[in-house]
């Protein structure tokens, strides 16, 4: 859009702790984007559709944006995931609680993380999620735990993965995105729902060794090696 200019974030490192980001965000070209610019021949070759909560935090207009390219997609028979990515510095929380929790309804793979699941529906139980939010339409709920690994809700039960033992830390930002990846790139190519939460604890954790959000991600063959190998990942 030569209207608008290209959204840029900015992040901080202080030696210690998680970095400071700081967004420069406000009458982005994305920021823009509206329900009717969403298209069919988006979707078309596709097979799933993954949105985070950041988009339709953007702008005026993104979340209804976000809301009916997860309707469309379903439409044209797309599996949808979708992760809350709470970023409280991007909207109130009345309304991230507002828009987040509806889309839930929206998606077959819902997949926040325990503070997230906190923020929607109050204070729970790590099983009590699992079921309400299973309640709203999702197939799958996908709970990200942090150092305790993961754990996924779906109609066959319960599965819990551990986690993978990460010597130092260098930058978390980035590291639920690497874990989304993990998960859908194993479950979406037939792996079982242990499989594919093992793939994204792994992936979660070989995020936060290095500075950047994807820099720290394996090519495939070191991916499956270091899938062999056991819970602690040093690189």
């Amino acid at each position: 859009d030569s209207a608008f200019p290209t959204a840029v974030y900015f992040k901080e490192f202080k030696g210690y702790g998680d970095p400071n980001v700081y967004y420069y965000r406000k009458g982005s070209a994305a920021s823009m984007l509206r329900a009717d610019e969403v298209l069919p021949q988006w979707f078309e070759g596709a097979r799933h559709l993954h949105m985070t909560g950041i988009t339709p935090a953007l702008g005026e207009y993104t979340a209804d944006a976000v809301r009916k390219a997860m309707e469309q997609a379903k439409a044209q028979g797309l599996t949808v995931s979708f992760d809350p990515n709470l970023r409280r510095k991007l909207w109130s929380e009345e309304k991230a609680r507002e828009v987040l929790l509806p889309l839930n309804s929206l998606c077959d793979i819902f997949m926040p993380g325990l503070e997230e699941a906190e923020f929607l529906l109050g204070s729970h139980s790590e099983e009590e999620y699992g079921a309400l939010f299973r309640a709203m339409g999702p197939d799958v709920i996908v709970l990200k735990l942090g150092e305790r690994g993961s754990v996924a809700y779906t109609g066959e039960g319960v599965v819990k993965a551990n986690p993978y033992k990460v010597e130092r830390v260098v930058d978390t930002v980035g590291a639920g995105d690497a874990f989304a990846a993990g998960f859908l790139g194993s479950y979406l190519n037939g792996e079982d729902v242990l499989a594919s939460l093992e793939n994204a604890n792994l992936l979660g954790a070989l995020a936060t060794q290095y500075k950047g959000d994807w820099e720290g991600f394996p090519k495939q063959e070191e991916l499956q090696r270091l899938r062999k190998g056991g819970a602690s990942v040093t690189r």
